[in-house]
């Protein structure tokens, strides 16, 4: 995909996100940081911030658990973690699970599921009591047909450049 074209799905995307914000008003948000061809929020995210929204990004503790949220200011230093993923210079991890989840989805179906890069980690955190409220983001050109595992968890909504 070109470049103004996935600027145009990133700001059509990132607008709707804010607007869901503006009327849900979580008491924290949980974010991401891009990885490959992810949509890129990062200027929804600067306006969430400037709305006053407390953004977590999530970071990988072990290899096999749920994730882990850390506070973050946008502009402050960052660093790779162990998978490659951007993570906060000075992680302030929180001790519960965002009330409300971004989550990528690299592919997703007609009835809420995702696909990711297989980890799982999104799933044990999704299965985590109480489930934080989740919209998936994606292009709606990652929409296809594939059958859900036991281990998968729905998203509430999944956000696209359309809807």
């Amino acid at each position: 995909m070109d470049a103004t074209t996935r600027a145009a799905w990133d700001h059509a995307i990132g607008a709707q996100v804010v607007d869901w914000w503006k009327a849900a008003q979580p008491a924290a948000l949980g974010v991401y940081w891009p990885l490959r061809d992810e949509p890129d929020l990062h200027a929804a995210y600067a306006e969430l911030a400037r709305l006053g929204a407390r953004l977590l990004l999530p970071v990988v503790v072990e290899k096999h658990a749920a994730l882990e949220f850390a506070e973050w200011r946008i502009g402050e230093a960052m660093v790779k973690d162990a998978m490659g993923v951007a993570v906060p210079a000075e992680l302030r991890l929180q001790q519960a699970t965002p009330p409300a989840l971004l989550v990528p989805c690299l592919g997703f179906n007609p009835q809420g599921y995702r696909l990711g890069y297989g980890g799982g980690f999104y799933d044990r955190t999704l299965a985590r009591s109480p489930r934080p409220q989740t919209l998936g983001i994606a292009y709606q050109c990652l929409r296809i047909r594939f059958d859900s595992d036991g281990h998968d968890v729905a998203l509430d909504r999944i956000i696209t450049e359309l809807h």
